[in-house]
């Protein structure tokens, strides 16, 4: 008998043991991964992970309004984590760098139950977001957040000055 991940899946969601399953993956994933990807690197990778979902948002607006929704609420957090972390390139840098990573993990997971919470289950814009998931968690698995220059970097601006 062939072991089907999408009956399996849906039958952890039923049984409320989805967040469970998505965390012990990435946890597989985080100490598997090489942690090849810096602050700056990562924080890159979150303004386009927020520029996507927001560009999602608009283009499902009229035939996917649900979907949009929750894409506007993904690109628009994402945003805000991004502009609030304190790593190269976060505006207010109030969120310590390891927390972000934290945020990010359970964002991750929590992927995984948006189009179930949202509505929009078995469309086009569910498998992004279950795409989203392992992606999200595979950055987070990727990325260093205790690394020395995950801290009070400053950011370069052109010819070497400090931000």
């Amino acid at each position: 008998m062939r072991l089907h991940w999408t009956a399996v899946a849906a039958h952890l969601t039923q049984k409320g043991g989805v967040m469970s399953l998505a965390t012990a993956v990435l946890e597989k994933l985080e100490n598997r991964l090489p942690k090849v990807i810096d602050a700056r690197g990562h924080g890159v990778i979150d303004y386009c992970h927020a520029s996507f979902f927001l560009g999602m948002a608009l283009l499902c607006r009229k035939k996917n309004p649900r979907a949009a929704a929750a894409a506007l609420m993904t690109g628009s957090f994402i945003l805000a984590e991004s502009l609030l972390t304190d790593y190269p390139v976060g505006a207010m840098k109030v969120v310590p760098f390891e927390t972000h990573g934290r945020m990010d993990a359970g964002f991750a997971a929590a992927s995984l139950l948006v189009p179930r919470i949202f509505g929009f289950e078995g469309s086009g814009a569910a498998a992004v977001f279950k795409g989203n998931a392992l992606a999200e968690a595979a950055v987070v698995g990727m990325t260093n957040f205790n690394s020395e220059d995950a801290r009070g970097e400053k950011a370069e601006l052109p010819y070497g000055e400090a931000a």
